[in-house]
């Protein structure tokens, strides 16, 4: 009887592992060969066509449970210097960052910065992982100009 609660007790704890793992959120940080156009207005809740973007995050996941999320990131650019921020945004159709224009970045304190991937250099991978609750989290690359040339992506967590 003993040995059959342990090999009880052990299931019930593989069954659950997966809950405690959390989830992997896989990030592409990518360019169109280094063009940036320094008067593109395609920041997050602007209205521009962002199928002209010349820069992107690319999520393979787009909502996800609330819990540890681990952002694998990586840099696919050639010749580019990228990274990846998360900040919360209450609803992700109307909001827009607060930016700096005179820096050509958004301010990241005043967003909520919740944590960071740092400058990757081209190639290079990284990763961040953040206990989130439910809610909408912006993702974006806050190099200058990259913002404002389409480098964000939103992710819903419920």
């Amino acid at each position: 009887m003993h040995f059959l609660r342990i090999g009880l007790a052990l299931t019930m704890l593989t069954v659950a592992a997966p809950a405690f793992a959390g989830t992997t959120v896989n990030v592409k940080l990518w360019d169109k060969d280094g063009d940036m156009k320094p008067d593109a207005k395609m920041g997050m809740g602007m209205p521009a066509n962002m199928s002209m973007a010349v820069m992107k995050i690319q999520l393979d996941k787009k909502v996800v449970p609330a819990g540890k999320v681990t952002f694998d990131v990586t840099n696919t650019s050639k010749g580019i210097v990228h990274e990846m921020i998360v900040v919360p945004v209450a609803d992700p159709k109307k909001t827009t960052l607060p930016y700096v224009s005179n820096e050509n970045r958004v301010d990241e304190d005043a967003a909520g910065h919740l944590g960071e991937v740092s400058e990757l250099d081209p190639g290079k991978a990284g990763s961040l992982t953040l206990d989130l609750k439910p809610g909408f989290y912006a993702v974006f690359c806050n190099i200058p100009d990259h913002f404002m040339n389409g480098m964000w992506a939103t992710i819903k967590v419920q």
